[in-house]
């Protein structure tokens, strides 16, 4: 074989951009008209890396067959609205009793009782003497045992208003300080035994 057969021979050819089309990868030649499916194309193509709405999947439709929720009557909301609540309840420990507070508010009450007890014997005695009762008593005592002794005999000078009402003032003043001292020593030994029993339980009901 000769030298042409076995060395092919080249020629070299001016090959010009390649035109890729519209919808190509590369970018349009410069001074190429750009066609309207191009800036369509570029329009429908994402920006700078962002993703494109994806469609949201289609729900089932419900089943023909299915149950529809009911309104609620006006008798129905009336019942519910009227159907009496039980009262709530809750249970309590009386752990602790302050002896202070016990000592003050025991010492205000025996006073309250002190006045009572002297306004209410003072009372008595003024209608008993308004009656006559102590006239009656000196009348019968007189008659029934006689003698010039008796004959001055008044029951006044023994039980009168005014020694009735000091010995009742005499008792209130120690009432007072027997009442104070009792409910303060009270508190003492509750709490004593509270600490050791854990104290008394109450239930506490709310009304409805």
């Amino acid at each position: 074989m000769s030298d042409r057969t076995r060395e092919p021979t080249t020629v070299p050819v001016d090959q010009g951009p390649v035109d890729q089309g519209p919808a190509g990868p590369g970018p349009a030649p410069s001074g190429a008209p750009v066609s309207k499916a191009d800036k369509a194309d570029k329009a429908h193509r994402p920006r700078f890396g962002k993703k494109p709405a994806q469609a949201l999947p289609d729900l089932p439709p419900p089943p023909a067959n299915a149950p529809t929720p009911a309104a609620p009557t006006a008798a129905t909301a009336q019942a519910l609205a009227g159907r009496p609540r039980g009262p709530r309840r809750a249970r309590l420990r009386l752990t602790r009793i302050d002896p202070w507070s016990v000592m003050k508010t025991a010492f205000l009450l025996s006073i309250a009782f002190a006045v009572v007890t002297v306004v209410s014997v003072a009372m008595v005695w003024q209608v008993l003497g308004a009656a006559g009762v102590w006239e009656s008593i000196n009348s019968t005592i007189q008659e029934g045992i006689g003698g010039e002794d008796v004959s001055t005999f008044q029951i006044e000078d023994y039980v009168g208003t005014s020694r009735v009402l000091g010995f009742t003032m005499l008792v209130a003043a120690i009432d007072v300080i027997l009442m104070t001292a009792s409910a303060t020593l009270t508190a003492f030994l509750y709490n004593m035994a509270a600490a050791l029993l854990g104290g008394v339980e109450v239930t506490l009901a709310e009304d409805a």
